[in-house]
């Protein structure tokens, strides 16, 4: 009786300390510009070099799922690496000089949240509509002012 007390209170102890020294394993999905299989493998090979353990993109859906460590690494890390081999994503841009490298079907079409039309309207957190005289009306690229119902007038239509 007493050694299957010892042996209970031994794998207790262990079980404890495992649970105690476990590593945290974090799993996030987030959306990724690309085309095809072969952005698949460009986009899950960077996200394992910042530290992912799982990676899998789906070329239908654009999104990946990443399991990682967040002691030994982060999901902006992770992001960042993948705009780094040429593709967009929901926490990093990739520069456009390694967009341009990438393989012709690679070459996705890129949405950019500060582009001219968006710069036409909203210019410093004030729109820039003709008769709205640059008072403020834009919050998260919609309009705020009358007449426009929260629609966005930072885009044509």
């Amino acid at each position: 009786m007493k050694t299957l007390n010892i042996f209970s209170i031994l794998l207790l102890c262990c079980i404890l300390s495992a649970a105690a020294f476990a590593q945290k394993t974090k799993t996030e999905t987030f959306q990724v510009s690309g085309n095809c299989g072969m952005c698949e493998a460009k986009i899950e090979k960077a996200a394992k070099a910042a530290g992912a353990s799982f990676a899998d993109w789906n070329v239908d859906t654009k999104i990946i799922t990443v399991k990682y460590n967040s002691k030994s690494t982060s999901l902006a890390k992770i992001q960042q690496s993948i705009a780094e081999s040429g593709y967009d994503n929901a926490g990093a841009k990739a520069g456009d000089e390694v967009y341009n490298k990438l393989h012709g079907c690679c070459q996705y079409k890129r949405s950019d949240a500060n582009d001219s039309e968006a710069s036409d309207c909203c210019k410093n957190g004030k729109c820039a509509k003709e008769g709205h005289d640059g008072k403020d009306c834009c919050k998260d690229g919609k309009c705020t002012r009358e007449g426009h119902n929260g629609k966005d007038c930072c885009k044509k239509s």
